[in-house]
């Protein structure tokens, strides 16, 4: 029977929270009640051929039934300007309008600008409609230009009007691209004066508004730049050209408002620069950062060129915040264990046979009456969220021929396919193709929770299972206290693991593990595609992942050029090993390759033989088979694998104690392994496809461990968790949580 997994949907309002403190849940559903329990996950994984669902029911004050209700999900980015009147339009003339580059039209109109309201048809704004085509909105009228609004290309569309003289003119201004001449478009009406153009509290840019409560529509896709309000009726050239000429907002008459989107990019409030100063904010998480009109390909910082970056890419489909009323909320025991928990929630009076069953992950760290363990296991939220409601199996058209083999569409998926409105990850596009740069946990996330999707969490719980199973005493963290802590969050801590695919890192969480390395720390590095992805959480929206895919590495949308750096923090995103921090000179090994077919598994090499690492293989012997075994991938080596490389950063005194065998054709470099495309590239003839097992020395006695896999993990439970990769991951974690310090290495 299959378990509907989607009956209640949730999400916290913090995702990791300390023991002690306050989190709380919003909840969605049709129906009326549920009933909330609480489980301390040990392995989420409810695969029958694994270790099987394990977990404990956790007593909490929220147990029980509770009220629910359907709550909406209202996606689409705005800019939202409150003007206390001063954009209501003057009877003897007003003018508007702005640059655009819109990237999508189709089924219903983009708005461009303005306070019009759709249930009562009152107001004026610009918009273009299905066809491509401006249209001026006076109140119930519309007054359509034949041109339409090119895609994919900047063009100026304005509009001015007197209710007075009753006429109003729509204008279209195709700039020169160095392939078509100037082109302008122009039409005037006659219109009634009585037409409703009172305003709206709140004056809009890249929508509508649907009704008085707050709710939007007709979302802008594409790019918006320099819109300006007028008191006056103005030619189109007039118009237009106020951007190109020298400005000063205080003297150019006439001006109501000039939004300068070059301002605070890296914020969320844009700044109108006349002297109304009617500032605005914005919703749902545009994409700033981005090339405008005026980018010259000079420059591809907009910290150094801001003028050139004075843009906002609006999706109809952006999503930060669900904006769900809270349901209920938990003060954390402080006695609780730091792990990962869930909430399961099911029908208050479920019929025999009901099989719905719906969670909620959420991670306790440890408080500040919490004693510490000796060793912390690192979890990957930022990857967790970059994978967040990953849809590439359903839009992804090269899906089925990479994983070689014919897809299955979970119910998670045909979920995300009827409900687009929950948000992709970070690997899919917006509806007007351009790629996902923002992922957010203020949103049911579908493939972060026990019968999901079993990549990334529910993998990483086979280490937790595994510490439990050995009685090895481990406290829980996330990537995000080293992101917002640095070195504090792992000072406690003797030895650390980052678990399976510990993919995205932004700049705080790398320094945070180099120091803690540099001051003695060891760690345990049990993936694979670790450590690749330069990513930020945007400082003004702090739930939000932002990534920036750049123009190498595996991926499956491309930046734009120009559009490499985080909007949030303005640093550059794409691979870490382009900003010279290469994950080799973290851990020793760095993304190889991605496997497609047949998993492999390890074999001593000469350095396994050395003194310095006698103790990673006591208890096995020297020709053995490591890891041709292992749940749901049948082996230690597999689905994307890292390797050494000196140039990149490997320590010189590492030890390579192991490499992978097995690897068929399925076992593919990544792109930035290859410079030409030649023959030979994949597993069964590239000496560089391949998993390195490493051991290196690092200051003040600590140490590094690394497997290079991610499917390591999901071999340590095997054969009721004795086999030979469960006992040199027990043989390192001991030797690591010795207080003995590592001696030296030589030349090290």
């Amino acid at each position: 029977m299959t378990t509907d997994t989607n009956r209640y949907l949730g999400y916290p309002d913090r995702l990791s929270v300390p023991a002690g403190e306050r989190i709380e849940f919003r909840l969605s559903s049709e129906q009326p009640s549920v009933k909330v329990e609480v489980l301390r996950l040990r392995c989420a994984d409810v695969d029958a051929n694994g270790p099987g669902f394990k977990y404990d029911v956790v007593a909490s004050v929220i147990d029980g039934v509770h009220p629910c209700a359907d709550q909406p999900i209202r996606p689409g980015s705005c800019a939202v300007i409150p003007h206390d009147g001063a954009l209501t339009p003057r009877a003897d003339g007003w003018s508007f309008g702005a640059f655009v580059h819109p990237t999508l039209v189709g089924e219903t109109a983009k708005a461009i600008m303005g306070v019009w309201r759709a249930e009562t048809e009152c107001g004026y704004a610009l918009e273009i409609d299905p066809d491509g085509r401006p249209v001026l909105l006076l109140g119930a009228r519309r007054f359509t230009l034949a041109a339409a609004v090119p895609l994919h290309t900047w063009s100026f569309v304005g509009a001015s009007f007197s209710l007075e003289a009753g006429t109003a003119t729509v204008s279209l201004i195709t700039p020169p691209d160095g392939t078509r001449p100037e082109r302008s478009f122009v039409e005037t009406f006659a219109i009634e004066s009585d037409v409703l153009v009172a305003s709206e509290p709140d004056f809009l840019i890249a929508a509508h508004h649907l009704d008085g409560a707050g709710r939007y529509v007709a979302h802008f896709d594409g790019k918006i730049e320099a819109p300006r309000v007028f008191a006056a009726s103005m030619s189109p050239e007039d118009l237009y050209g106020f951007t190109l000429a020298p400005r000063t907002g205080a003297t150019a008459p006439g001006l109501v408002a000039f939004w300068d989107f070059s301002i605070g990019i890296t914020t969320l409030a844009i700044d109108d620069v006349s002297p109304n100063r009617l500032h605005g904010r914005l919703l749902q998480l545009p994409r700033r950062g981005v090339t405008g009109f005026f980018w010259s390909g000079a420059v591809h910082d907009f910290r150094f060129a801001p003028k050139e970056y004075a843009a906002i890419h609006f999706h109809g489909d952006d999503i930060y915040d669900c904006g769900w009323r809270t349901t209920f909320a938990l003060d954390v025991p402080e006695d609780w264990r730091s792990g990962v928990y869930a909430l399961r929630l099911t029908p208050e009076d479920a019929a025999p046979g009901d099989a719905s069953e719906s969670y909620v992950t959420f991670f306790v760290t440890p408080g500040r009456a919490t004693k510490r363990a000796d060793l912390v296991v690192v979890l990957s939220v930022a990857t967790y969220l970059a994978y967040a409601n990953s849809a590439l199996r359903l839009y992804q058209v090269h899906f089925e021929t990479l994983m070689e083999h014919v897809l299955w569409l979970p119910p998670d998926d045909l979920h995300l396919q009827e409900h687009p409105e929950l948000g992709q990850s970070t690997y899919d596009c917006h509806v007007d193709g351009s790629g996902r740069a923002f992922s957010s946990w203020l949103r049911p996330i579908l493939n972060m929770r026990p019968r999901g999707y079993w990549f990334n969490l529910i993998n990483d719980t086979h280490i937790l299972d595994w510490l439990e199973e050995k009685g090895i005493a481990y406290d829980v963290v996330t990537d995000l206290e080293l992101d917002r802590e640095g070195a504090r969050a792992l000072k406690p801590y003797r030895a650390m693991i980052t678990p399976t695919h510990a993919e995205y890192f932004s700049l705080s969480m790398m320094n945070a593990i180099l120091e803690y390395q540099n001051g003695g720390g060891r760690h345990m590095s049990l993936g694979g595609n670790a450590f690749y992805w330069r990513c930020g959480f945007h400082p003004a929206a702090p739930a939000a992942l932002e990534v920036r895919r750049g123009m190498a590495g595996t991926r499956t949308w491309e930046s734009a050029p120009g559009e490499v750096h985080l909007a949030g923090t303005g640093e550059p995103g794409s691979l870490w090993r382009h900003s010279g921090f290469a994950p080799q000179k973290l851990v020793g090994v760095g993304f190889a390759a991605m496997i497609n077919d047949t998993c492999g598994y390890y074999r001593r090499l000469p350095d396994s033989h050395d003194p310095r690492a006698a103790f990673v293989f006591e208890g096995t012997g020297p020709d053995e088979r490591f890891g041709d075994f292992g749940f749901r991938y049948n082996g230690a080596v597999g689905s994307e694998i890292d390797r050494v490389d000196y140039e990149l950063g490997t320590p010189r005194h590492a030890l390579v104690l192991a490499t992978s065998e097995g690897l068929g054709a399925g076992a593919l470099p990544t792109p930035e392994e290859f410079r030409t495309m030649v023959d030979g590239l994949d597993g069964t003839q590239n000496a560089l496809v391949r998993a390195d097992m490493v051991f290196f020395e690092t200051a003040k006695g600590g140490a590094v461990f690394s497997t290079g896999s991610i499917t390591y993990a999901t071999t340590l439970g095997w054969n009721g968790y004795d086999n030979n990769i469960s006992r040199i991951t027990l043989n390192v974690l001991r030797r690591f949580l010795d207080p003995e310090p590592f001696p030296p290495a030589p030349g090290g």
